[in-house]
């Protein structure tokens, strides 16, 4: 499913309108975003947890050539599913 598809479906559970509907996947998905550049974890109970992981620097290999090159330290967002996701998920 993608972004159109979703708020399309997010429109029809809500009766809110298309429109509405995608400034509110925006807002959120900015916020998740924000806190998550900040540093911070969100957490939904139940739902699942965004998080942020940090990778130390590491040595690599160029796949063009086979050169050892070094790759820095990042961070990378996470997400881990809750209890009650897992379940719908497999329940269907």
């Amino acid at each position: 499913m993608n972004k159109q598809n979703f708020v399309k479906r997010l429109s029809t559970n809500t009766g809110a309108s298309q429109a509405q509907s995608k400034e509110f996947l925006d807002i959120f998905l900015d916020t998740v975003t924000e806190v998550l550049a900040e540093g911070e974890d969100v957490n939904f109970v139940g739902f699942g947890k965004f998080s942020v992981a940090e990778r130390a620097e590491r040595k690599g290999r160029n796949p063009q050539d086979g050169s050892e090159i070094i790759l820095p330290a990042s961070k990378l967002p996470k997400f881990k599913a809750g209890k009650s996701l897992k379940d719908a998920v497999n329940e269907s």
